[in-house]
C-alpha cells in the first residue's frame, strides 16, 4: 500500500500571529526577529520579500533592504500558545502525528482514502484551523514527506496542493535544485560550480558520481531529487526542555548587566515551566565570549518550577562558568528533564503564602503579559537586554516585584 503523507506549514507564522493580535499589521511589511544590529529575521511578511527579505537574514541588512517595515520584538510564549492550539487540532483529528517545529506539521494519512478521500479529508482539516486559530496555513499532500514538504512550499501562500502517485519526479524536475531539504547555500554552491541548478539535472546523474561529490548524503539528495523517501513519520511527544539566549548588542564584561539578564531568563522560563504545567530536572546555564568559544555547565535537582528554587541554582552555575574574563557575546539558560506537575511546597522551606503569591504573579502574566510582573533584581541595566518592557496598562510602568519578597 503506497502511504499518504500530508505536511502542513503555517504561513509566515510569527507574522500571522502578530497580525491576529493586531489587525492594524494587515497587509503591511512586518519583520518578527531580535531588533538589535545582532538580531536575526525570524520571519517576515510576503510584503517584504520583494526587497529581499527573508527569514535567518541579520536584522542590521533586513532594516537596510526594507526601512519602511514595522519592526516587532515578538513574544515566544505567545507563538507557543498558538502553536499548542493547531497541534491540539491535529491531534484530535489524524491517526499519526509529527510536530516537526512550531509551526510545521506531518500526518500520515495512509489508509483513510477508503472511507473519505485522503486529500478532501487534508483540505477539511485546513479550513478547520483556519476558522478556530485564525491562522493561514499551507499543505501538500503525496506519498512521502520531501515531496509533500516541497509541494506545501510551493503551494503557499495559504493554499494547497496535490502530487498525485508515480508523478513525484515530474512535479520535482523543473524546480530549484535548492528546494529540495538538505541543500543549502555551502551545498548549493558546489552544485552551481557543477553547473547543475535544477532538480532534472540531478535526477539525471548516477548516484555514484553524487556520493563521491556529497559523501553518504549525495545519495540521499540524490533520492529526494527523485521524489525516493522512506523516512517514517515521528510521532508528537512533549518537549523535554525549555530554554533562552539573548545575543548582546555589544559584546560585555558587565557582571551586574550578565547577572540581571540571566535572572530575568531564569525567572521567565520558570513562568513558562509553571504555564505549562511542568517541572524541570535539570539547569544549565551557556556563555559564549567574543572569540565564540561557548561553554556550559549543568545540575542536576530536585523537581521543581519556583523561581526561588532555581534562580540561586542558576546563578552558582554562572558563577563557576564565568572564569575567562573575556568579553561575553551571548548567555543562555535551559531546563531539561521536564515532566507535567505543578510546584508543591517544601515542606522545610515554603509557606503557603509562597504559593499563592505564585500564583497572582502568574495570574497577571497570563493576563497582561509575561513581562507585566517581575523582580526588582531583572530591573538593572542588563534590563535592556531582555526586550521591550511594554506595559499593557496604559503606558504605567510594570509592577515591579522585590526580590527580598521570596
Amino acid at each position: 500500500m503506497n502511504t499518504t503523507i500530508v505536511h502542513f506549514d503555517l504561513d509566515t507564522f510569527f507574522v500571522s500571529c502578530e497580525r491576529l493580535l493586531d489587525s492594524r499589521l494587515n497587509n503591511k511589511p512586518v519583520i518578527v526577529g531580535g531588533t538589535g544590529d545582532r538580531g536575526v529575521v525570524s520571519a517576515a511578511s510576503y510584503e517584504t520579500r520583494g526587497y529581499g527579505v527573508h527569514s535567518g537574514m541579520p536584522m542590521k541588512m533586513a532594516r537596510q533592504l526594507c526601512p519602511n517595515a514595522i519592526y516587532i520584538r515578538g513574544n515566544a510564549g505567545t507563538y507557543t500558545k498558538f502553536s499548542k492550539q493547531v497541534t491540539e487540532i491535529l491531534q484530535r483529528e489524524v491517526p499519526v502525528l509529527e510536530k516537526a517545529s512550531v509551526d510545521e506539521f506531518y500526518a500520515d494519512l495512509t489508509g483513510m482514502d477508503r472511507f473519505f478521500g485522503c486529500y478532501k479529508f487534508a483540505s477539511e482539516l485546513r479550513n478547520k484551523i483556519i476558522n478556530e486559530a485564525g491562522l493561514p496555513i499551507s499543505f501538500g499532500l503525496s506519498v512521502n514527506k520531501t515531496v509533500s514538504k516541497v509541494a506545501t512550499n510551493e503551494a503557499k501562500p495559504n493554499n494547497q496542493l496535490k502530487i498525485d502517485t508515480g508523478y513525484e519526479k515530474a512535479f520535482l524536475a523543473p524546480l530549484s535544485i535548492k528546494k529540495i531539504p538538505m541543500v543549502g547555500e555551502k551545498t548549493y554552491r558546489t552544485f552551481c560550480n557543477m553547473g547543475i541548478k535544477n532538480v532534472h539535472a540531478v535526477q539525471q546523474m548516477p548516484v555514484e558520481m553524487m556520493t563521491s561529490v556529497f559523501g553518504k548524503n549525495g545519495r540521499i539528495i540524490w533520492q529526494r531529487a527523485n521524489g525516493i523517501d522512506r523516512t517514517p513519520i515521528v510521532e508528537y511527544h512533549e518537549r523535554k526542555s525549555i530554554s533562552s539566549e539573548r545575543t548582546y548588542g555589544q559584546d560585555t564584561i558587565n557582571v551586574t548587566i550578565l547577572k540581571t539578564t540571566i535572572t530575568a531568563m531564569a525567572e521567565n522560563l520558570a513562568f513558562q515551566l509553571r504555564r505549562g504545567g511542568k517541572l524541570t530536572s535539570c539547569v544549565t546555564v551557556k556563555i559564549r565570549y567574543s572569540d565564540f568559544q561557548t561553554y556550559s555547565k549543568q545540575l542536576k535537582i530536585p523537581y521543581t518550577s519556583a523561581d526561588h528554587h532555581l534562580i540561586p541554582v542558576v546563578m552558582d552555575l554562572f558563577e563557576n562558568l564565568f572564569n575567562r574574563r573575556l568579553l561575553i557575546r551571548l548567555v543562555g539558560v535551559r531546563y531539561s528533564g521536564l515532566t507535567a506537575g505543578t510546584y508543591q511546597i517544601n515542606l522545610f522551606d515554603d509557606e503557603k503564602k509562597t504559593v499563592n503569591l505564585y500564583k497572582a504573579m502568574d495570574t497577571i502574566r497570563i493576563r497582561y503579559g509575561d513581562r507585566s510582573i517581575m523582580r526588582a533584581a531583572t530591573l538593572g541595566d542588563g534590563a535592556r537586554t531582555i526586550g521591550n518592557f511594554t506595559n499593557p496598562f496604559n503606558g504605567e510602568p510594570p509592577i515591579v516585584l522585590a526580590h527580598r519578597t521570596l
